[in-house]
């Protein structure tokens, strides 16, 4: 039969520990796990009790084998004071009505040699050891006060010990003298031995050298962790074991390997960035920049038949200048905000009012391509916190975008939603589908679907590049859509502010 000793526990105490004591015991144990200063204040009181115990065990044990035999007089001295102190008792007790001083002397042990003298020093009453008749007080008291005072120094001395007490008899004032030689009692001395304090020691090492092994072991780990992501290794990961400061640790390492990979896989990235843009860039100011260079050395050599075909060269010039400064002025502004060193200037922003004045701006334009503009936007004035300048030209080159792509006669339609937390802005225009794998490109710099179009129609190809760079930095989203001859690109902005 198996017993269940929890249902010998009364249902009470049951209940405290499931109330107080456990909850009490798992806080303290998780504030233990959690600090390391704990951790090893509680070793070092283990290891202090253990060596205490472990040295006084020894001592006991081992101390019997260092021990010395020597004879201590004291106990003999306090013998004939207490023996002294009887016979004042019965003198003051018993004297004069029923015990005279003899027989009250005879009481004591017949080895003690007891008078009784004036306050002159004149002997009035002797023992039978005692041959006395006349003693000096002064030197009595003396060697009585010296012997009491250096108790320590005569406790192994059997000299002559002496107790006096002041006492009354009859109409005389005296004192009680009693004297002898104390008897000795044997007694041991251990001497000074160094093999407990030495087990101590050694036991309090051992014990704190084990049980913080594992603590050691960790920070060895932690510290060959740290070489090797010193030395590059950035893919690297210690192991997280504890809950502790060296747990901190550990994430610590671990979040500055992966802040370090990052940041250098950004740094790569941005250098291969950085050549693809200087390629790219060379090829796109190559093409106007030999163009200008070819009508400026026909006008140099006045190759021209008259000043019509002059003038005709002259604002070819012209065009191919305004392009490449377009282009130039791109390049900067995309330059900075990859860079993120711009600071956005937000301020409250009615989006209606915004609209309605670029639309009115793109009329010119927009006629000139045969491209009219439709408006769907609500006539509550919608408000966004952000920089009107970066807004106004994020909406400005998706407009251009789509006058420069939509179908000719054409129309784009402007659109914005009002949503709970957010604000949904999207331009369309009818055009050539954009196949789906490509949507994500479109705002890649540079980038252009059709391969066979250059910067004469598709302007820097940094239009879109620059759009979401803007709309990122204002913690929004930017994509595209492309079904059924229809292109739409998507705008969402939080309203958190």
């Amino acid at each position: 039969m198996k017993l269940n000793f929890r249902r010998l526990i009364p249902n009470w105490i049951r209940s405290l520990f499931n109330r107080w004591i456990n909850p009490v015991y798992q806080l303290i144990q998780k504030k233990i796990r959690q600090h390391i200063r704990l951790q090893l204040m509680i070793t070092f009181v283990i290891c202090f009790i253990a060596a205490f115990i472990v040295g006084g065990i020894s001592d006991s044990v081992f101390g019997k084998f260092n021990r010395t035999a020597y004879i201590n007089y004291s106990v003999g001295r306090d013998s004939i004071d207490r023996d002294a102190r009887f016979l004042v008792h019965k003198i003051n007790q018993d004297y004069p009505n029923n015990l005279g001083i003899e027989e009250i002397m005879k009481l004591t042990p017949r080895q003690l040699k007891i008078l009784i003298v004036d306050l002159d020093g004149k002997v009035k009453y002797k023992s039978e050891k005692a041959t006395e008749t006349q003693v000096d007080l002064h030197g009595i008291i003396r060697n009585a006060m010296d012997t009491r005072i250096n108790e320590g120094y005569y406790e192994n001395s059997r000299r002559e010990f002496i107790s006096f007490y002041p006492i009354e008899l009859e109409n005389m004032k005296g004192y009680l003298i009693v004297s002898g030689a104390p008897e000795g009692t044997i007694m041991y001395r251990q001497d000074a031995w160094l093999f407990p304090i030495i087990t101590g020691v050694a036991t309090f090492i051992f014990l704190f050298l084990f049980l913080t092994r594992r603590k050691m072991k960790y920070i060895e780990e932690l510290a060959e962790g740290l070489l090797v992501i010193s030395k590059g290794n950035l893919d690297y990961r210690v192991v997280k074991k504890s809950e502790d400061e060296l747990g901190s640790l550990a994430d610590s390492v671990n979040q500055m390997a992966e802040e370090l990979h990052a940041k250098i896989e950004h740094e790569r990235k941005m250098e291969k960035v950085k050549n693809e843009l200087i390629t790219n860039v060379s090829h796109d100011l190559r093409t106007p920049l030999t163009s200008i260079l070819g009508y400026l050395k026909l006008l140099m050599d006045k190759k021209y038949e008259n000043p019509e075909q002059m003038e005709n060269y002259f604002q070819i010039v012209y065009g191919k200048s305004e392009k490449l400064k377009v282009l130039i002025e791109d390049l900067f502004e995309y330059t900075k905000l990859t860079d993120q060193e711009v600071a956005l200037r937000k301020q409250k922003v009615c989006l209606n009012e915004l609209l309605e004045q670029l639309t009115e701006e793109l009329v010119p334009p927009g006629e000139e391509n045969h491209v009219s503009f439709w408006k769907e936007i609500p006539t509550e004035r919608i408000y966004l916190w952000a920089d009107p300048d970066k807004l106004a030209r994020v909406l400005e080159n998706l407009l251009t975008n789509a006058i420069k792509y939509s179908e000719k006669p054409g129309e784009i339609k402007i659109r914005a939603v009002e949503e709970e937390n957010s604000v949904l802005l999207s331009v369309h225009n009818q055009g050539d589908p954009i196949p789906e794998e490509e949507l994500p490109r479109l705002f890649d710099r540079f980038y252009r679907v059709d391969k066979s179009r250059t910067s004469e129609r598709g302007g820097s190809g940094l239009g879109l590049a620059i759009a979401k760079s803007i709309v990122e930095l204002h913690g929004g989203k930017i994509w595209a859509e492309s079904e059924e001859g229809e292109t739409r690109f998507l705008i969402r902005f939080k309203r958190d502010e």
